[in-house]
């Protein structure tokens, strides 16, 4: 089993960089180029009325998919590295690779079984192209240890959620995820749980701060979208924000004035 200090210590250390992230992506995020993405017929047919709210619903979009991806990258794909890297000192004859090949996150090998593991986050992520992608290079990977004469195992896991489990003789690889995956990647069949459990007081250590900095963005991006699409008396100029998304030529908007230092 995987020493309880240091898993908390890993948490600790993956929670500050997941949080370090998310506030740099808010710094980041830009208004113009989200607006184009957006559909401002939905936002008038729901019956939005103010700068503010299109703003709060374009955030709550952007945070939901930018957290997801920055979670997977900082979270759940270097904790299951660790994890199998931890846990392989406790089992006989098991060395554990990170990185080692295209596609591959993490390999698991013994005296008999090689596991080729790439390591996703839900169960969503995959597109057709994705997963095709996957299975061209697992078949690669395949095809090169063809020589070592191991049972070969090529798995995608995810950190959540849940997967029947088979193999898929079209796609030739397994997949786990939640319970199924943290156990194969540690070998305890509540690890899954352990993760949960040892974040502690962590996040509330970030929340104050993060809350700020959202504040921030809201504001910064509240005053922009007024500045350009907002009428004298204050409602929105839905016909010039239509016009700016969806007409045939790009309209140029005015640069707002910087205040002199």
């Amino acid at each position: 089993m995987i020493n309880g200090k240091s898993l908390e210590k890993q948490l600790a250390e993956l929670l500050d960089t997941f949080y370090a992230k998310r506030k740099g992506t808010l710094k980041n995020l830009q208004l113009i180029p989200t607006l184009k993405r957006k559909n401002p017929y939905l936002y008038r047919a729901t019956g939005v009325a103010t700068g503010s709210e299109i703003i709060k619903q374009v955030m709550a979009a952007f945070i939901s998919s930018s957290d997801e991806t920055i979670f997977g990258n900082e979270f759940f794909e270097p904790l299951a590295k660790w994890a199998a890297i931890e846990s392989a000192k406790a089992r006989d004859n098991t060395t554990v690779t990170v990185g080692g090949a295209a596609g591959v996150d993490i390999a698991v090998e013994d005296a008999v079984c090689y596991i080729a593991l790439a390591v996703k986050s839900g169960t969503k992520v995959f597109n057709t192209q994705s997963r095709s992608h996957q299975e061209t290079e697992f078949q690669a990977l395949r095809s090169r240890l063809s020589k070592i004469k191991k049972q070969f195992r090529s798995v995608v896991g995810y950190g959540y959620g849940r997967k029947a489990k088979r193999i898929s003789a079209a796609r030739n690889y397994e997949e786990v995820a939640g319970q199924d995956f943290w156990e194969l990647v540690t070998g305890e069949a509540d690890f899954y749980l352990r993760i949960m459990k040892c974040m502690e007081e962590k996040p509330k250590e970030h929340a104050a701060e993060f809350k700020a900095e959202l504040a921030k963005t809201e504001n910064r991006l509240v005053k922009e979208f007024l500045f350009h699409f907002s009428n004298d008396d204050g409602s929105i100029a839905w016909e010039k924000l239509t016009k700016f998304n969806s007409g045939a030529e790009q309209m140029k908007l005015q640069k707002i004035p910087v205040k002199d230092e």
